[in-house]
């Protein structure tokens, strides 16, 4: 689909009409991972999916860090402008649920209602203490391109497809994506998202610079993790928007990706001793992801908003795969209320 920004690729059910619901991915994935999703959604509703850039079969623009999460969400602007979509629904997984809510801090008028699904904390990713997200450095120390496992990333870009590396991309699905010993079904063509990644300094996983704080980098101003660095990310000002559409935010319950002990978290790995040279945690706590989440949705229900929480017990950072008919049903009696 050709837009104002750039030509983007859209998964869509044929023959399905009513009120559209738009599904935007996490990083390192693509459309794909929500096909099921969008196979099983009551006809009464119009589901599509696209590829953010840099991803699946969308255009590999450059990503520019400086303006957070507002490429990807600009883009699925224009998307919807160019299908006349709003007011839609958005749903956002993972690094997709802080592109959702980055639409919704700019164009609430367009947007129907939020599901958030184990979406990144509104003060992005690693470098922040407490629940209002401070800052640990005015540099960012830990987050953004520099967080990125050099291993995994030479993987992806070699499109290894195997499974003899805990950090090939298969292994990273199966042991970090859902919860072991889940096997999905589609499990070849989720690798295949995955691999679509474009890796380089302008997509996955970006720039970095040195730091003189541990652990001795800082984020720089292009590529993907640099757009969830707590230097150029904060989306706590929901509570403003106007109006207030409903927000329905499901986790799963052993996620180790989003979560107040992240194995992603430099900070919490840290704190485990499996990162040497680790300050302390006076100086350098965990994040806690999952609390700054709840916090910022807290002030948008006191300033007149409303939301719901729900925890699925035995899924991990993918829900909708974990325990798709649990997640189906929440969705469903979301959209219908």
């Amino acid at each position: 689909m050709r837009t104002e920004r750039l030509t983007v690729n859209v998964l869509e059910v044929d023959g399905r009409s009513g009120p559209p619901v738009l599904f935007v991915h996490g990083n390192v994935s693509s459309s794909l991972f929500w096909q099921q999703t969008m196979l099983a959604l009551p006809d009464r509703y119009r589901p599509l999916a696209l590829d953010l850039r840099g991803f699946g079969d969308t255009d590999q623009a450059p990503v520019d860090a400086t303006r957070g999460l507002r490429d990807f969400a600009d883009d699925v602007a224009a998307l919807v402008q160019a299908l006349d979509l709003a007011p839609v629904h958005l749903v956002g997984w993972s690094m997709g649920g802080g592109v959702v809510e980055q639409y919704l801090l700019d164009r609430p008028e367009q947007v129907a209602s939020l599901i958030l699904v184990n979406p990144v904390s509104p003060y992005g990713f690693g470098g922040t203490r407490g629940l209002d997200g401070e800052l640990i450095s005015p540099d960012g120390a830990g987050s953004g391109g520099g967080a990125a496992n050099p291993d995994f990333v030479s993987r992806l870009a070699d499109g290894d497809r195997g499974e003899d590396s805990p950090l090939s991309p298969r292994q990273v699905l199966l042991a970090h994506y859902v919860k072991p010993p889940l096997v999905p079904d589609l499990i070849d063509v989720y690798v295949e998202s995955m691999l679509s990644t474009v890796v380089g300094d302008d997509n996955y996983p970006g720039t970095g610079k040195t730091s003189d704080i541990w652990p001795g980098f800082a984020p720089g101003d292009r590529g993907v993790l640099n757009t969830m660095a707590p230097t150029h990310l904060r989306l706590d000002g929901l509570s403003e928007v106007d109006p207030k559409p409903p927000v329905l935010w499901i986790r799963g319950a052993e996620d180790v990706i989003v979560s107040d002990t992240s194995l992603y978290d430099l900070a919490y790995l840290g704190s485990i001793g499996a990162i040497p040279g680790w300050p302390g945690i006076e100086s350098c706590p965990p994040q806690p992801m999952v609390g700054q989440t709840r916090a910022v949705l807290d002030r948008y229900a006191a300033a007149g908003g409303r939301y719901q929480e729900m925890v699925l017990t035995e899924a991990a950072h993918s829900p909708h795969l974990d325990q798709p008919e649990e997640f189906l049903a929440a969705l469903v009696s979301h959209l219908d209320g």
